[in-house]
Parts: C-alpha cells; structure tokens; sequence
C-alpha cells in the first residue's frame, strides 16, 4: 500500500464527507484551506517519492504514477490550495451581500473537496474504466458548483454544462468500451484489460480498425470536457455564472486533467495505428479551438466569459503542440499546461475581486482598477500581459517553443497560428486596459484584499519563463518521451 497515493485520494475525500456535515459552519472555510493544505503536502511527498523511486504502482496495480500525471497531481493539489485560500474570503463576502445561504456554503465546500477528489482519481486511476467514472463524476460535481447561486442565468449554464457534458462523456465511454473490445482479445476479459500500462505494453497488437473507431469517441468526449470547438458551448457560460472560485478550478484544473486522459489515448493510439492518425485529429481540433477562441474573444462583454474563451484558445493551443508530437512540441505543450494553470487561475482571483467591488462583471462598467485597488488593478494587468505571451512571463516561452516547432514540422499552420494569437492580444488588452487604467469617479477602498495567490502564482509564472529549474525540466522533458 503506498500511503502517499491514499493520502492524496483520501484526504479529500473523507474532506468532502466532514464538510457535508459541518460545511455551513464559521470554520468551515478554515478547514476546506487546512484540508487542501493536507492534500498539496500529501502530493509534494507522492512527487519526492516518484523523483527518487521512480514509476509507482498501488492496490494491485489499479493506480499508477509516472513522470506524466504526477507534475498534474503537485499542480492540481497547489492551485485548489491557493483557490480555497482564496474563496475563504470571497465566499464570505459573497455570504455578506446576501447571495450565498449558509446551506449552500456547506454545499460549496463539501463539493469543492469532491471535485478535487475526482480530479486526482482521474490523475491517478491505472484503469481506464475508473478514469471515465471518475470524470463523470467530476461532472456531476460541477453542476452543482457551477448552480450554486441559483440565479437563472447560473441555473441554465449547469444545466448546458451537464447536457453538452453528459453527450460528450457517454461518447468516451462507447469508446472505452471498444478498447476493451480491442484489448481483451489479447489481455483477457479480466480488468487486465482497461490497465493503461497493460495496454501500452501491447499497444502495437491492438486491432487498427476497433482502434481508430475508439479514438474518434475518446477525442469527441474527452475533448468535450477539454472545451475543444465545436464542443465549447458550455465553457463560457459555466465560467460567467459559476463562483469565481469554480471558475479559476475549471479553468486552471478540469482542462488539463480532461486533456490527459486523452493523451494517455493518444499513446495507445499511436502505438496501434501509427502518429499520423492521432496527430491530424489533435491538430486539427487545436487550431479551431486556437482561431475560433481568438475571434470571439473581441465579442465579449462580460469579463468572465472573454476570460473563458481565452481558455479555449490555450487549450487548443496545447492540443496542437500534443498534436504535432516530438519532444520540442510536447515539452512546450506541459510547459503551457502549467503556466496556463498558474497564470489563468490568478487572472480569476483578481477578476473576481474587480466584480466584487464594482458589483458587475460587464467590462464596461469596470474602470480604473489601479485608483479603486492598486493590487486588484495591478493583479488584473500582470496577469493580462502574462496570459498573452508578453515576455519574460512563462506563455512566452511555451508559446515561442511551439510555434517554433509548428516552422519546422507544420510550416503551413504558423501564419494561422500567429494571426490568432495577435488577434487575441489585440482584442483582450484593448479591454482590459481600461478597466485597469481608465477614468473613474470612484473612491479607494479603504482596505487591501487578499491577494496573495494572485502574486504567487504570477511570480512561478515569471519564474518559468526566466528559468526552469533542472528537476522540472528534467520531468517535462520524461514526460514528453512517454507521450511521444
């Protein structure tokens, strides 16, 4: 038994039932933070143990951690450390204006451990077939977060997350079950055959036809959850009207954790019928996801979902370099994973403190952040510059590592690529700036808000595009090699 791996699992967990129970209390906000405290100590441990040790199996070989999941599990534990260090605050505020009750406070925060419980499963499951109930599961989590204000704007954007989401989820797993179909014939009918690193072992034998069926499904499921245009709908929507807190989770978390499930299929798919199958569909859907965010994001009003469909560009971004394959694209592809996280989540915080304090979230009416609250102004703008690639932020470096990479292996998607991403910085910095520095009649607060995660999470950002530290660079570039 390794108790790292039943500590990360177990503590939110069992963090998810107390809270159930003691959720709607006054401490209960301390206990969601020392809880995420617990499980982040819990995966830096799981993390020292696989850098020393190497791959680890756990309970009879149902959980499994390599090079790929375990630097998502450190990210996936510290973003929902600080996210609940930051809703601790916020949600009481939010008690204060009289939008949230006491009962969903405790619905809030026994939900939150919950998804971050499902999210890790996801990361950590060797079972294909656990992987898809644990991100069903991450759905129905979701809902209720996303709803928790019971407007019927927030009501509807569950609702469409769950419809859009339930499709695409039952589409993975059609296409689990004909991996299985492709694998039992070699692995048994026994749970042999759903075990990621029993598949990879046999990957080559695999039976091309099944296979090829089977990614189509995973991609179109998976990539449901990933926000991958044409399968976006819900993104948006879920972001704008969700607590901010869920919305710096789901986009700094959810996305990444949805897109390495598919690549885990990726591999086997690779193994099977050759890159090029994989690669086309990756590319593909990435560079849709890539200009068809970056277009839309001028046509927004509400900062929130402009925010959102900056998600959808990056990870389409990221699909792309998963796409073009190599170590160059997929060590610049993690590298994005990690300071999209870090950099995106931040923006969140800083978004929500701005419509806490103004009272909206429509950009129009959000001016001069700087005068009203130097840090939430100042938050908003580095974090801004950052998300756009501006250097020496980390998006920079991963951004010029893939394009880069796209001159050498796919010249003809790099205008295509940089016309999107100038589009996109033309169009989030032209709002932006002046709900940052504009004219306003407004007073400043007489108190600072809470804004450390914000500068921890721009500061790794800064650090990641300065200097990658060897261990890390060492790890992205493993875990590069097992993706292929």
């Amino acid at each position: 038994m390794n108790w790292e791996i039943a500590a990360v699992l177990g503590i939110p967990l069992a963090g998810g039932v107390l809270l159930a129970a003691s959720g709607h209390l006054r401490r209960a906000a301390d206990l969601n933070v020392a809880l995420s405290v617990g499980t982040f100590v819990a995966a830096g441990a799981l993390t020292a143990r696989v850098v020393r040790d190497g791959p680890l199996f756990a309970f009879g070989e149902q959980f499994f951690v390599d090079s790929l999941n375990v630097f998502l599990v450190a990210l996936t534990a510290f973003v929902s450390m600080t996210t609940a260090m930051f809703s601790r605050p916020y949600m009481r505020i939010e008690e204060e204006h009289g939008r949230l009750t006491r009962a969903r406070l405790r619905l809030y925060h026994s939900m939150y451990q919950l998804f971050v419980f499902t999210m890790l499963l996801v990361l950590l499951t060797n079972n294909l077939g656990l992987l898809w109930v644990a991100t069903e599961a991450a759905t129905l989590t979701t809902v209720l977060l996303v709803s928790l204000y019971r407007t019927p704007a927030s009501l509807e954007a569950a609702w469409k997350y769950f419809i859009l989401c339930g499709v695409g989820i039952a589409q993975a797993l059609f296409g689990t079950i004909l991996l299985y179909m492709a694998s039992q014939r070699l692995l048994g009918s026994g749970i042999d055959a759903l075990l990621w690193t029993h598949l990879v072992g046999v990957r080559s034998q695999l039976e091309p036809t099944v296979l090829s069926i089977a990614f189509v499904f995973l991609l179109v499921g998976y990539g449901t959850k990933v926000g991958l245009v044409p399968l976006h709908n819900w993104l948006p929507d879920a972001h704008a009207e969700g607590p901010t807190p869920v919305s710096a989770v789901l986009s700094g978390l959810l996305l990444n954790v949805a897109l390495y499930a598919l690549v885990r299929c990726k591999v086997l798919a690779d193994g099977a019928l050759g890159p090029a199958f994989a690669a086309r569909l990756l590319m593909g859907f990435g560079l849709v996801s890539v200009v068809v965010g970056a277009f839309f994001l001028s046509r927004q009003r509400d900062i929130k979902r402009m925010f959102a469909y900056s998600s959808i560009e990056h990870m389409g971004l990221v699909t792309f370099a998963f796409g073009m394959g190599g170590p160059i694209a997929s060590f610049a592809g993690l590298l994005h994973m990690t300071v999209h996280s870090l950099t995106k989540s931040a923006i969140f915080f800083a978004v929500g403190h701005a419509a806490q304090k103004t009272g909206t979230q429509v950009m129009d009416d959000i001016r001069g952040l700087v005068r009203v609250s130097p840090t939430v102004g100042w938050g908003l703008m580095l974090g801004t510059v950052a998300i756009l690639g501006v250097p020496p932020f980390g998006v920079f470096a991963s951004e010029f590592l893939i394009l880069t990479s796209a001159m050498r292996q796919q010249p003809w998607a790099t205008p295509i690529l940089l016309v999107a991403l100038g589009v996109a910085f033309a169009a989030v910095f032209r709002r932006v700036q002046p709900m940052v520095f504009g004219d306003t009649t407004a007073k400043p607060l007489p108190h600072r808000p809470a804004l450390i995660p914000v500068f921890v999470h721009l500061g790794l950002a800064l650090l990641l595009g300065l200097y990658v530290p060897p261990y890390l660079a060492s790890w992205y570039r493993e875990a590069a090699r097992l993706i292929g």
